[in-house]
């Protein structure tokens, strides 16, 4: 990476660093921890993991950093998400293995145009090996084909998926906070190598669009705790860019 966008970043992570650590951790760490366990335990995501390591490239900001904080935040999601449902513990666990499973897999095919139907489709092929009935397989690939921001939900998207859909859409978005400006940012510029100068002209419609996404949220626990993520990646944004234009931008 240019020495120019390494001091950016350093001072980006310094901003990110100031912020709190989001609610949605702090007011469910008993969720935070089943996920994380059962990440670390379960055989089939073991697995997957193993063969998502082979299968991404970690760059373009999406690779196994990304979809690791993805499967994990959708498990703590459908976990919470199951029990507001009322749902029975065989089910909530058969939930987040499947939350977990969209995580790993939604980006699969993400250097791909139209990648959120290609790496659904790519996602049911290799789930095919893996001890899922058909019926779970068209859930975890129809949270896959709606995760997309800003995107008409598909009509495929059958309600009983809903749940496993809206936590996978809304842990994805959660990524859009601090995340963004920590990590995110930084590989695609790194991938990328824009100049400074477009970079600079695109940061506007960056920063508009994360605050458009801030009322997509889907679920009812992403609904509640989503937009703080948003408003504490708004704020980094905004004090970065005073620097980066004060600091390193040529007037002349």
């Amino acid at each position: 990476m240019d020495p120019v966008y390494l001091e950016i970043r350093r001072i980006a992570r310094q901003i990110a660093a100031r912020q709190p650590q989001p609610d949605f951790y702090i007011d469910h760490p008993e969720e935070v921890k089943a996920s994380h366990h059962f990440y670390r335990s379960d055989a089939t995501i073991v697995r997957l993991r193993r063969k998502m390591v082979q299968c991404l490239e970690d760059d373009f900001g999406h690779g196994m950093g990304h979809v690791e904080k993805v499967a994990l935040d959708a498990g703590v999601l459908t976990i919470v998400e199951s029990r507001l449902k009322g749902l029975g513990e065989k089910q909530a666990r058969r939930n987040l293995l499947l939350a977990q499973c969209a995580g790993l897999l939604h980006d699969i095919c993400r250097k791909e145009k139209f990648h959120a139907e290609k790496g659904a489709q790519k996602a049911g092929e290799i789930l095919k090996r893996y001890p899922l009935s058909d019926d779970e397989i068209q859930r975890v690939c129809s949270a896959i084909r709606n995760h997309e921001a800003f995107m008409p939900l598909k009509a495929s998207r059958p309600r009983p998926s809903g749940m496993i859909s809206d936590c996978l859409y809304d842990a994805d978005k959660f990524r859009w906070g601090p995340d963004n400006f920590n990590h995110t940012l930084w590989d695609m510029v790194d991938y990328l190598n824009p100049p400074l100068s477009r970079f600079m002209d695109h940061y506007p419609k960056g920063m508009a669009m994360l605050k458009k996404i801030r009322a997509t949220f889907r679920s009812q626990t992403g609904r509640r705790y989503g937009p703080q993520f948003i408003d504490m990646g708004i704020a980094i944004g905004e004090e970065l860019y005073r620097i980066i234009l004060f600091d390193f931008v040529d007037p002349t």
